[in-house]
């Protein structure tokens, strides 16, 4: 037995090193492609730009060109008054509007091109980004598992389909978990970039114009979007880990969350906590802190409320959370059907957050009569072994 141990150390040993190469060099491939990406963004910016000048240039001469014809047209006709020098000076002024025409249409398919090339680019070099992060989250995730404790290891490889299911359930959850993060930075710091670069570009605009009063306008909104984009990057970073949790435990934490919901969303809240805290390993903690933040979440999007509690019941054995809102409700039959997930995709995700701490949950809710969820968790895998072994035979 000993020697096999140091068989599978040795092995595994081998694995960590090879995987934490392949980790760093993953790292640098998504490095060097964020560099192109950043390289091939302001050049794509610089394009479009140029392009938009000289789409306005390429009307201009248009215009320019059409009343150079009718001048050349007009001397051409009246022998009387205009001279040979006149007909001479319409005729040159013509042909090289034309020719600047020519050479500017031929600027715009060029730099059309070039714009959707680079556009095509981005696209490639992005689906490289996540591709490479994917495959570092996979990697991640498995050497977590050989870097902890070898008897941990031996636990688990003793039944294949536990490891696959365990497996499986941890990747889905993070992949879960980074989509989550991913909506909010696109719906929230992503958006407000994208506007700062759109108002920099009038801002840049004003100042060629030497429209100082109207930059001094912008830059003062400018900055409001800046701190307004700073705040939502801070709030996503704080509920990556909320420090109370670690620090104070569930009960502390939850009842500053509510604090805090109630304040942002001016939602009348209720807190209220019965039994004993017991504290709890930091997963589970963590994963029922984000249960009540997605259902408080749902409460603020869809329900359309004006109260909403959240009572927390300890037993030795068993923690059961209520929430209840006093919104618009909704059919839950309709909810669970599969082509109502993505319109009720935080109510899947709790679902899934419960099933991965093995608890229930429990949802009663009513067009017109708000909403209750019940979520009831299980302490741990011990005692609910033990419970399922002390319940009576009734066969």
């Amino acid at each position: 037995m000993d020697h096999l141990t140091v068989d599978i150390n040795r092995v595994i040993s081998n694995a960590i090193h090879a995987m934490e190469d392949s980790k760093y060099q993953i790292y640098e491939i998504c490095e060097s492609a964020r560099t192109e990406l950043e390289s091939l963004e302001l050049e794509l910016e610089q394009v479009i730009e140029e392009t938009v000048r000289t789409i306005d240039k390429v009307d201009q001469l248009e215009q320019d060109y059409r009343r150079a014809r009718v001048r050349l047209t007009e001397v051409s006709r009246d022998f009387v008054r205009y001279k040979e020098e006149d007909i001479k000076q319409a005729y040159e002024k013509a042909t090289q509007i034309q020719l600047d025409l020519m050479m500017y249409r031929e600027k715009e398919t060029y730099l059309k091109s070039r714009r959707d090339d680079l556009q095509k680019r981005v696209r490639n070099v992005e689906k490289s980004i996540e591709r490479a992060e994917m495959v570092g989250s996979q990697i991640n995730v498995v050497l977590e598992y050989l870097s902890g404790d070898l008897n941990q290891v031996t636990r688990i490889i003793e039944s294949a389909k536990t490891r696959q299911l365990l497996g499986l359930k941890i990747i889905l959850a993070q992949e879960e978990e980074r989509k989550r993060i991913a909506r909010e930075i696109h719906d929230g710091p992503a958006q407000s970039l994208a506007n700062i670069v759109l108002r920099t570009e009038i801002a840049e605009r004003m100042l060629m114009k030497q429209q100082f009063e109207l930059v001094q306008d912008e830059l003062i909104d400018l900055k409001g979007q800046v701190r307004s984009g700073l705040e939502e990057i801070r709030k996503i970073i704080f509920n990556l880990r909320p420090m109370a949790l670690d620090d104070l435990g569930l009960v502390p934490a939850l009842r500053k969350f509510t604090q805090d919901f109630e304040e942002k969303s001016k939602v009348h809240t209720s807190f209220e906590m019965t039994g004993r805290e017991i504290r709890l390993p930091s997963a589970m903690e963590a994963a029922i802190y984000r249960m009540v933040q997605e259902a408080f979440s749902n409460v603020h999007k869809h329900a359309n409320a004006s109260h909403v509690s959240l009572d927390i019941h300890y037993t030795p054995q068993l923690i059961t959370l209520t929430i209840q809102d006093n919104g618009v409700g909704f059919l839950v039959e309709a909810a669970e059907q599969p082509s109502s997930r993505n319109s009720h995709f935080g109510l899947v995700g709790m679902k899934e957050r419960v099933e991965l701490i093995e608890g229930r949950m429990i949802i009663d809710s009513k067009p017109g009569q708000g909403t209750k969820i019940v979520i009831e968790i299980p302490m741990s895998a011990d005692q609910r072994k033990e419970n399922e072994t002390n319940e009576p035979d009734n066969g």
